[in-house]
């Protein structure tokens, strides 16, 4: 089979001929394609459609006649040059610097997801593939979270790894508890996640042992990555630490003022990833609009504060196809971050049971529902509507709250209904039980529940979404139906891509798997999309990058063998 098209664009220069006659067969050309260690030469062998060309070298009519060799080969005929693309590695996509940073091979990072559902076994499974996982503390005791540090230590050593910081305006000693043991526990980098606005236990974790090394550099031993969706919040990262929070850690003693002085000269974040349409916490704003716009307001900062690198800028929410990973680096992302996807993958810390519904998932089966750390400030997390009930369900109780004052103004015909099929058992043992976990978590909260009835709603309504997400993971099956899932139109993205293939199944979905098809993909398609600027576009049923086998992709990164 020939590839068709209707006229061959002008020739840009020669290729020499080297030991191997060009191909115009379909199957040749989408070998070169593929072959991304290896420049994609197509020429005018004499028919009616480009031919692949391998070895000898190409003769560019802007190089005054200068050979630039491809490989060795004896100068044979020549033919007119179509189109050229060099070879794109995996680990050539991104920022290499940012790889530098944090000594990765690849640019693609396993977002935290919470709950643990971005597990150790991920986080392992991403370092020891050159990538890396930021493990999911949020929703987690202060015991499992640092059962988990003590795992991923034990297993990674210096292998790259992070672990998540959220904010937590409801719960701010818990906040600062996690912070201390990431500190305690020697934890250099982590992922801060749904922040409003910086707060002291963030900035004591990024700010703490900051020091000057021989050459005057300012060196912060611990890293910071942050995760945004606004541009006030990303110049909040982009820039020093506030005065006001450092000047209390200088009168608190956790800081010196000779280091208070040396923080006023770095960013808050080393890096920040521009979220897009992801799942749980998001502002649901266009990848296509947010990351050009993220990368300008940091070039201005970072010009203005004078800082000596620059702050590497990624993109995560709708990675869930090559597609995506191949436009995210087009648009100068430094690196991108998956998160969606990687839950209905072997690794990730959730039961079977979503992974079946995460699998059968398409694009617009997410929706927007309350957020059980922020219930009160009216925050949202994007879900999954299908199949579950929780997104109505979890908008009705906030729709009760904004409505009544107090639990007991609520009609009797609701109460009913909340007793039946939200909490199944009445609303004093739903107090009860919401005071049994507040007096182990915080006491703190009890004391204000018992001064203001609204506040004690806010608890009860909160312990429902709280719980749902912890069904979920724990697959427990008479709460099927509120199965609190976080998920972004990226998972059905991705489900429609592997449909028909080994992918479509849950239990071959490998974490690693699925980032290497996005990076190897995304070399396909910017190489095709190299090759198109110069007037030759390939047929789609060579570009489709259809899933493959990790074995596959090894081989061709070794081809020819």
């Amino acid at each position: 089979m020939n590839l068709s098209v209707q006229k061959l664009p002008s020739h840009h220069g020669y290729w020499v001929e080297g030991d191997i006659s060009p191909s115009s067969d379909i199957q040749a050309v989408r070998d070169a394609l593929y072959a991304v260690t290896h420049p994609l030469v197509l020429v005018n062998a004499g028919s009616d459609s480009p031919a692949a060309a391998s070895g000898g070298c190409v003769i560019s009519e802007l190089s005054s006649g200068a050979a630039i060799p491809i490989t060795a080969g004896p100068q044979k005929k020549s033919y007119p040059l179509l189109a050229f693309a060099p070879s794109l590695q995996p680990e050539d996509l991104g920022d290499a610097g940012f790889k530098n940073r944090y000594h990765l091979r690849y640019a693609c990072i396993a977002g935290a997801m919470a709950n643990g559902i971005t597990s150790v076994a991920m986080v392992e499974a991403m370092a020891r593939a050159g990538m890396m996982g930021f493990f999911g503390a949020a929703g987690l005791t202060l015991s499992e979270v640092e059962n988990a540090i003590v795992d991923v230590q034990h297993k990674l050593g210096n292998l790259p790894y992070g672990f998540n910081l959220i904010h937590s305006p409801g719960d701010p000693a818990l906040e600062a508890a996690v912070a201390d043991l990431y500190l305690n526990r020697n934890v250099r980098r982590i992922c801060a996640s749904a922040y409003l606005n910086l707060t002291l236990p963030l900035v004591r974790y990024r700010v703490s042992g900051i020091h000057q090394d021989i050459e005057g550099n300012i060196i912060c031993p611990n890293q910071v990555i942050a995760k945004v969706s606004r541009e006030e919040v990303a110049r909040k990262f982009f820039s020093p630490p506030p005065d006001k929070i450092l000047a209390q850690l200088v009168e608190s003693g956790h800081i010196s003022r000779q280091q208070a002085e040396l923080a006023r000269h770095v960013p808050m974040a080393d890096s920040l990833t521009a979220e897009a349409d992801s799942g749980g916490h998001t502002d649901n704003r266009p990848a296509i609009s947010l990351l050009p716009t993220i990368i300008a307001l940091r070039d201005d900062i970072v010009r203005a504060c004078g800082y000596p690198r620059t702050i590497p800028v990624g993109l995560g929410g709708g990675i869930g196809t090559p597609h995506a990973a191949a436009a995210a680096f087009a648009m100068g992302a430094a690196y991108i971050l998956t998160g969606s996807v990687n839950q209905s993958c072997t690794e990730a810390g959730t039961s079977d049971a979503v992974k079946k519904l995460l699998a059968e998932t398409a694009q617009a089966d997410v929706t927007m529902a309350p957020a059980a750390d922020m219930f009160e400030m009216g925050v949202k997390v994007q879900v999954l509507k299908r199949g579950t009930m929780f997104a109505q369900r979890a908008t009705k109780l906030y729709e009760l709250y904004a409505a009544y004052d107090r639990i007991e103004k609520i009609p009797g015909n609701t109460r009913d209904i909340l007793e039946r099929d939200y909490f199944k058992c009445s609303l004093s043992d739903a107090w009860e039980n919401t005071q049994a976990f507040f007096q182990r978590r915080d006491p703190h909260q009890l004391t204000r529940a018992a001064q203001d009835p609204h506040y004690k709603m806010a608890l009860i309504f909160r312990s429902y979404l709280g719980q749902s997400s912890r069904w979920a993971t724990a697959g427990i099956p008479d709460r099927r139906m509120d199965y609190q899932i976080w998920c972004g139109p990226a998972m059905g993205a991705f489900n429609g891509w592997v449909r028909g293939s080994f992918l479509e199944a849950p239990e071959q979905r490998s974490v690693v798997t699925i980032a290497m098809n996005f990076l190897f993909g995304a070399c396909i398609l910017t190489r095709a999309h190299w090759i198109r600027s110069q007037g030759v576009t390939l047929p789609s049923n060579i570009t489709t990058c259809e899933p493959l086998s990790l074995d596959t992709i090894t081989r061709w990164l070794h081809w020819p063998q």
